[in-house]
């Protein structure tokens, strides 16, 4: 059996989340469809993926996720003034 917890984990947590499942919760909202979740057990980060299924969260997956972030910070921004105006 193979160990599955992150460094910030400990073999029990990683144990507890192999037979009764993660739980995951909303650590960052990217867009209203993306998110990205953390495990609150073993701390094992995940990503909504473009089919709608949870991926784990690589760096480079956190870098799409950040650039896709700031796009629709911008275009959120841009949108309000033009209803203000």
């Amino acid at each position: 059996m193979t160990n599955s917890a992150s460094p910030k984990g400990n073999k029990i947590t990683g144990v507890y989340c192999q037979i009764f499942g993660h739980n995951y919760v909303v650590s960052k909202q990217i867009t209203r469809h993306i998110k990205e979740y953390k495990c609150t057990n073993c701390q094992k980060e995940v990503t909504t993926a473009p089919n709608g299924k949870l991926e784990p969260l690589t760096s480079r997956l956190k870098e799409i996720n950040y650039e896709v972030h700031k796009l629709y910070q911008r275009r959120s921004k841009r949108q309000k003034k033009q209803k203000v105006a």
